[in-house]
């Protein structure tokens, strides 16, 4: 059943990755529409997409990594954790990430990259004060999963491309319409309509890419739990360390909301104790009741 869903994960995530360029562009498109770029509107959108999506692919994890102020693990101070990705590593089969640490006393972990050639793992200094081994074992295994199924690839480029929608659609409404209106006397029924189309598309984009983002994300935690267990042979590891994680009720610091998906735990507070659709998570309740169904 792990295996026919990771099937399905890696096809999902190549799907959604191309609907996400498509939806890019065609943003991208309307922008320059707006600017009265004509004929050149759809090249600049083209260009600008497959450049995007480039830089995203090759430099996703160091961005990431940039607007939640990581650094690189001390090989010394974080041996044990060391330990516990090489031994998770022979495991699942993995090539050994690298791992990086957020000096943040709440407990929380993630991982981003490409590939599993290219993988990071980072965790605050909080979850390492407050969890014991098994229970690291647990949190690792999991964001080894994320690994694995190639859920960080999926996650850090929409991280990326969201903020870039929201960037432009902040730019679009605020100069792209204040040239057009001024050439409306100039403007054919046709440019008119699709002005109109262009600012609806402007307005909702920001809003179906982070709909994208936390459904991808709430679905595929079910898995990488799954897949933990699979990994460490200790479900309670992992059932312990979501535990604790429930029972804490701290916000870190510097919180990136396009990153924060990306998490085990959502890391702001406030945002955690909702249970709508614009969650980033499913609840922890129903991630423990599923791992204690584990036999």
């Amino acid at each position: 059943m792990i295996l026919k869903a990771v099937r399905d994960n890696k096809l999902q995530s190549f799907g959604i990755v191309l609907g996400f360029l498509l939806i890019v562009t065609l943003f991208i498109y309307f922008i320059c529409y707006l600017m009265d770029l004509g004929v050149y509107s759809i090249i600049i959108a083209v260009i600008f997409s497959s450049t995007a999506s480039i830089i995203s692919y090759y430099n996703c994890d160091k961005m990431v990594l940039a607007m939640n102020g990581a650094r690189p693990a001390n090989e010394e101070q974080d041996k044990q954790l060391n330990y516990i990705l090489e031994g998770l590593c022979l495991a699942s089969g993995l090539p050994k990430p690298k791992l990086y640490i957020i000096d943040d006393p709440s407990p929380n972990a993630f991982a981003t990259g490409r590939n599993p050639e290219h993988a990071v793992i980072c965790f605050t200094t909080g979850i390492l004060e407050k969890m014991d081994k098994y229970e690291l074992e647990g949190v690792m295994g999991h964001e080894l999963s994320h690994i694995k199924n190639y859920d960080i690839l999926l996650s850090t480029v929409i991280s990326v491309f969201a903020g870039f929608v929201v960037m432009l659609s902040d730019f679009a409404i605020r100069y792209g319409f204040r040239r057009r209106r001024s050439n409306d006397n100039d403007s054919s029924i046709l440019d008119l309509v699709i002005l109109v189309v262009g600012l609806v598309f402007i307005v909702l984009a920001p809003i179906f890419t982070k709909l994208i983002e936390l459904a991808i994300s709430r679905k595929r935690e079910f898995l990488a739990d799954a897949n933990s267990v699979e990994f460490t042979r200790n479900p309670q590891g992992l059932i312990s360390a979501l535990k604790k994680l429930q029972g804490d009720d701290s916000s870190m610091k510097n919180i990136s909301k396009a990153t924060a998906h990306m998490y085990i735990n959502e890391p702001d507070k406030k945002q955690r104790e909702k249970t709508d659709i614009f969650s980033t998570h499913p609840p922890i309740s129903e991630r423990i009741a599923r791992l204690e169904h584990i036999n």
